[in-house]
């Protein structure tokens, strides 16, 4: 328990700094959209902690070391690709019209705050994989963890692919993007952000205590389908884009399946 408790202290420490270093360089930069880059990174910089604090076996840390990397840092290249050049989010701009003055106390807090507690909860299996000390050689659940990540890479990476070569055809303007896998769910992406967790949590659950980390994963699926991603973006798409709502009849939301007939 000393061990695991030193791990979770060292990620939560880390994640203080983080948040408290990406909030003063969003008052430098007047731009809070800062958060959602350094949101993929930050699942990055726990699972390098787990790495150095953590008791487990070194297969199993570097197995997690390398699986949450890729998946952070690709997540976080991508966000920085798209945002750059470009204004705040407009969430923030009406957060920061809406407060004032009292905007920085108030991102401080509801969004820097929040999303570094989110990110420590969510990242739970990073932290009880690395750091138990048993099972002491890799299993079936590291292989069922390993490629439930994989799948969810895919369809991730992938998607967000298909979404930016189609945006950047002037041809697709106002268009709604119904090729490639967004054929079959209309969120790909959120679909294997989804799927790359539980695949983490699968690799947890295979050492002792790490069932309970389970709220990770719950926790990042209420967050894609019901608060930041599925239900904040189908709000504003429904509205501004022509055909989104035929889209929506013959397509499913998440898990992927064949296009019904409208």
């Amino acid at each position: 328990m000393d061990g695991l408790a030193g791990t979770l202290g060292a990620t939560a420490l880390f994640v203080v700094a983080l948040m408290l270093g990406m909030w003063l360089l969003s008052l430098w930069l007047r731009n809070a959209s800062i958060v959602d880059v350094a949101w993929g990174p930050g699942f990055a910089g726990i699972a390098a902690v787990a790495f150095a604090t953590g008791d487990g076996p070194l297969a199993r840390r570097a197995l997690v070391l390398g699986l949450v990397g890729v998946w952070g840092l690709r997540l976080g290249g991508y966000l920085l690709w798209r945002a750059w050049g470009k204004p705040e989010d407009f969430r923030y701009q009406a957060m920061r019209r809406h407060w004032g003055a009292r905007f920085p106390l108030v991102s401080l807090l509801t969004v820097f705050t929040l999303q570094g507690v989110l990110m420590w909860i969510v990242s739970l299996p990073v932290q009880l994989a690395q750091a138990a000390r048993e099972p002491a050689a890799l299993g079936a659940f590291e292989a069922l963890g390993a490629a439930l990540v994989a799948v969810g890479l895919f369809f991730e990476s992938v998607g967000d692919a298909q979404l930016a070569r189609f945006k950047s055809d002037p041809a697709n303007a106002g268009r709604v993007m119904d090729r490639g896998l967004w054929r079959y769910t209309r969120h790909p992406n959120y679909f294997g952000d989804c799927v790359v967790w539980w695949g983490l949590f699968a690799i947890a659950l295979g050492v002792p205590g790490g069932a309970y980390s389970v709220v990770g994963p719950i926790a990042m699926t209420v967050l894609l389908l019901r608060v930041s991603g599925v239900a904040l973006l189908e709000r504003s798409l429904v509205k501004r884009r022509p055909g989104y709502a035929e889209y929506v009849a013959r397509t499913n939301a998440f898990i992927p399946g064949p296009p019904r007939r409208a």
